[in-house]
């Protein structure tokens, strides 16, 4: 069997560990999906009315495109705590004895957070549709939704696990991501930026969640893009890049120990 083929067969192992795993102990898959349901209905709900001047329309038309990328943010923390207890409870250097690739365990806990925010994605999509969100976006164009979603959660899963190798106990690695979790709220996702104060519109128009916030949203709405979908598709790639070497130099670093 070839070198790639081991790699594939190993990673696929470690992902039905971490499907298992998510499946058994529900409740950290379950509160990181829902939370971000429960915030949109309150945002729909009860600041809606209040906030209807920054949609220029149907408020859910406007706050579900961004509640979307809540999803991935929420799973930074399941994916960082996960790594942290595989890492603490020293799951980690068992699987260093074992014939097997020892990056899979981290591309494992990756791809099972793509599967997992996927499945989020759709949940939260159907609450807003039945909250009367309504899209019109082409079938392309909802696939390059799905696209940008699935390279966001994996460019935040590999700066998670960076995150979890580093954090000295689960507890920790909660609380790590937090300011990743925060970000969305800091950007186009619940108002314009141009309603802000001026340092906080600076600061909302040149972090990452809000070039992609309206690239989602002028997907699914059809408002303008313009270089958004650019910036969005630079911010995936080098999060992602920088969170994966990161993550393969702290995981090497450890293993000599």
């Amino acid at each position: 069997m070839s070198a790639s083929a081991y790699v594939l067969t190993d990673s696929l192992t470690m992902l039905r560990r971490n499907l298992l795993h998510a499946r058994r102990y529900p409740s950290m898959t379950f509160g990181v999906v829902i939370m971000p349901v429960v915030l949109l209905l309150v945002f729909n709900y009860v600041f809606g009315g209040a906030l209807q001047k920054s949609s220029g329309g149907d408020y859910i038309d406007y706050l579900a495109p961004g509640m979307l990328l809540l999803i991935p943010a929420y799973l930074t923390v399941s994916v960082a705590v996960s790594i942290a207890t595989d890492t603490t409870k020293g799951i980690v250097n068992r699987f260093r004895t074992m014939d097997i690739v020892p990056s899979s365990m981290l591309t494992g806990h990756v791809v099972g957070t793509v599967i997992q925010a996927v499945l989020g994605s759709a949940i939260m999509l159907a609450v807003a549709l039945l909250i009367g969100f309504r899209p019109d976006a082409t079938p392309l164009e909802w696939l390059a939704v799905l696209g940008l979603l699935i390279l966001v959660v994996l460019a935040l899963s590999w700066l998670s696990v960076a995150l979890g190798l580093l954090a000295p106990t689960p507890e920790g690695a909660s609380n790590l991501p937090f300011p990743i979790v925060l970000l969305p709220f800091l950007g186009s996702g619940l108002v314009a930026t141009d309603t802000m104060p001026t340092g906080l519109r600076q600061f909302a128009e040149y972090q990452p969640f809000t070039p992609l916030t309206e690239t989602i949203r002028g997907l699914l709405m059809g408002t303008e893009i313009g270089d958004n979908g650019i910036i969005s598709i630079a911010w995936c790639l080098g999060i992602g890049l920088a969170g994966y070497l990161w993550s393969a130099a702290i995981f090497t670093k450890q293993s000599t120990r």
